[in-house]
């Protein structure tokens, strides 16, 4: 066993210690925070926060709610380092990496959804495992009235 892992770290350290997942990459710089639910990564991956669904703010759009989702996301991530965890699925039909976005320690995902500046989006499989934990924080959210459930009458992200 201790040959397997001497074996393991020296073909990390070969290739130069590069954590990748099968996915896409563990840490990476953030370019740009493209809308509030997507960013652009220094590598040129585009990432899709999983279970998060932000009102839309690019490309022309302009929902309700959608330009201060976009400044939330762009305000914690863009210019940062952040770590990437993969759900079940690696990527979303227009080829996004699908992940779970940390910085500082605090998940970004979770805090659009709790503080009201994304809905759940569950697409199966990607983010099973973690769907009625999102869905209890959108509940909150909605209960409280924090952002989008407060401010936009209909709620866009609900189509």
């Amino acid at each position: 066993m201790r040959a397997v892992s001497v074996m393991l770290a020296s073909a990390l350290l070969a290739c130069g210690g590069d954590t990748r997942s099968p996915c896409g990459p563990d840490t990476a710089r953030v370019v740009e925070a493209i809308d509030g639910d997507t960013l652009l990564l220094e590598g040129g991956e585009r990432v899709r926060y999983l279970l998060a669904d932000a009102p839309e703010s690019a490309g022309g759009a302009r929902d309700c709610f959608g330009p201060e989702a976009h400044a939330f996301n762009r305000d914690l991530v863009e210019g940062r380092q952040v770590a990437l965890a993969y759900g079940e699925a690696c990527a979303d039909r227009f080829g996004r990496l699908l992940a779970y976005v940390s910085v500082d320690g605090r998940e970004v995902n979770t805090l659009l959804v709790e503080r009201g500046h994304a809905c759940v989006l569950h697409v199966p499989p990607a983010g099973s495992a973690r769907r009625a934990e999102f869905e209890s924080l959108e509940a909150e959210a909605r209960r409280a009235r924090r952002g989008v459930w407060g401010a936009c009458a209909p709620v866009p992200c609900l189509r």
